[in-house]
């Protein structure tokens, strides 16, 4: 778990429809999906006649009041939290984004990736569309705009199977919500019921702070078109193997979600006990990197009959650190988040059950925290296997030679952080421990990306892994550097 965090949550979405309130519901949704983004939060609701729409930068908390609220009148509702994966982090970014057009005023928000944003939008700027924000949500309603159909959802049905990539959309008109999934789903988006009409959400936890039921997910390359209490489904025209996104189980989602079917805890809980059954070890206690690989470390304790311990605490209220030169320490960054616990550490071997490892600075300084608090011996057991390709489907990952297993082999990835040993669980263990192992895109541990594209989104060139590419080995970043 390296802190910056080794990875960037994506986005969450949610969609309220014909329910009196909706504004409401919806905030309240946003709480429980805060997790997959945090840099900004937005609301649009629609009362029939028009769509207005509230977002800022910040927090859930920061951005929603009762005041706030209470002015976005309608029964009708989506809602955004923001991660960037495709343009800057700026308000205009923000979503759900809103526009006029042929068809009337419409509001969009979107969790995943569009890999051919860059070629689409390109293209549209020479016929001589002006794009107001830089993310590649636009591309979809600017390809909105220009469709000639008359229903929406035809356009809709239209357009998509045009663009490349991860999408779960939440789209709202002034009388009705759409909801949409790419051909592959790869990001998770679930369907519920809320007293007489329907609810959707990228996480059934957002159901569950509203009292609303967990129905179904949305299945890949489905559209779900909701009215007041009313329900219609199609399919998109594009068909594509089923390649969910095995991350959502490993850290993403909430242990208390429903996703892709399965509850995340069940799932986490199970690569724990894969993972003591693939790299037993003799020790005293297993601890946890809190907060994302709790579920995991109590599945390896079950499995090893090696006790579970609280010996790592985490900090939940970190905000915005600032240390002065003078005040800098090696380490402070992680000391700030974690803090061992020397009483249930000292003169005993410890397990640390982590959630993955992507750069390695971080854990190699947890590590030296650990040992300082009087650890005898300090065994790293990660729940995923080693990373070694960055995500282009909505999820914001550095470069492939930052990533310490794309150029590093186990045992020097051992010795960098100093632990006693180090072992990482199976690709097979993973696939069994979510379920339908064939099912999911494992692009992350093995380079096979089920959607192929010769441009790259953000900051890596895809032809690198391309047969005979030559790809450039990064050392380890010297102790004390700021590489998280």
């Amino acid at each position: 778990m390296d802190l910056k965090r080794h990875w960037r949550e994506e986005c969450g979405v949610v969609g309220i429809a014909g329910v009196g309130g909706a504004a409401e519901l919806a905030s309240l949704a946003l709480h429980a999906l805060q997790h997959r983004g945090q840099e900004s939060a937005g609301i649009t609701v629609a009362d029939g006649h028009r769509l207005s729409t509230h977002k800022r930068m910040g927090l859930v908390a920061d951005v929603f009041d009762e005041t706030t609220t209470r002015t976005l009148t309608g029964s009708f509702a989506i809602g955004h939290v923001r991660y960037s994966t495709s343009g800057s982090s700026n308000i205009l970014n923000a979503q759900p984004l809103q526009v006029a057009s042929h068809r009337g005023t419409m509001s969009l928000a979107h969790n995943g990736n569009l890999v051919n944003a860059p070629e689409l939008r390109r293209d549209m700027e020479l016929e001589g569309s002006i794009f107001s924000t830089t993310s590649d949500s636009e591309v979809i309603l600017h390809m909105l705009a220009r469709n000639p159909a008359a229903v929406v959802e035809d356009a809709l049905g239209e357009i998509l199977p045009q663009v490349k990539g991860a999408y779960s959309l939440v789209l709202l008109t002034r009388d009705k919500l759409i909801a949409v999934r790419d051909p592959y789903g790869f990001r998770p988006l679930c369907l519920g019921r809320y007293q007489d009409s329907f609810v959707v959400a990228s996480e059934s936890c957002a159901f569950d702070i509203i009292g609303a039921r967990y129905l179904r997910d949305i299945e890949p390359g489905e559209m779900v078109v909701l009215g007041r209490g009313e329900l219609s489904s199609r399919r998109l025209a594009q068909q594509a193997p089923e390649k969910r996104c095995v991350f959502e189980h490993v850290y993403f989602s909430r242990p208390d979600s429903t996703v892709f079917g399965t509850n995340v805890e069940t799932a986490r809980r199970r690569s724990g006990e894969i993972l003591g059954r693939e790299a037993p070890v003799e020790a005293d206690l297993v601890c946890a990197v809190p907060d994302s690989s709790n579920t995991a470390a109590l599945g390896f304790s079950r499995a090893t009959g090696i006790p579970f311990e609280l010996a790592l605490i985490r900090n939940h209220y970190i905000g915005r650190t600032f240390i002065s030169p003078a005040q800098k320490v090696r380490d402070m960054s992680v000391r700030i988040k974690f803090n061992p616990v020397a009483d249930v550490i000292r003169d005993r071997r410890v397990v640390v059950v982590d959630d993955s490892i992507v750069r390695g600075t971080t854990m190699r300084k947890l590590v030296k925290l650990i040992r300082q608090a009087g650890a005898r011996e300090v065994h790293l057991r990660i729940a995923s296997p080693p990373v070694t390709n960055p995500c282009y489907y909505g999820i914001d990952t550095p470069v492939r030679n930052e990533l310490i297993a794309s150029s590093h082999t186990v045992e020097e990835i051992a010795t960098y952080l100093r632990v006693d040993s180090l072992a990482y669980l199976s690709l097979d263990g993973l696939k069994e421990a979510a379920g339908d192992g064939d099912k999911y895109c494992d692009a992350c541990f093995t380079g096979r990306y089920p959607v192929s594209f010769s441009e790259t989104p953000n900051k890596l060139v895809f032809d690198e892994h391309a047969a005979g590419a030559e790809i450039k080995v990064k050392p380890f970043p010297p102790e004390g550097g700021n590489t998280t």
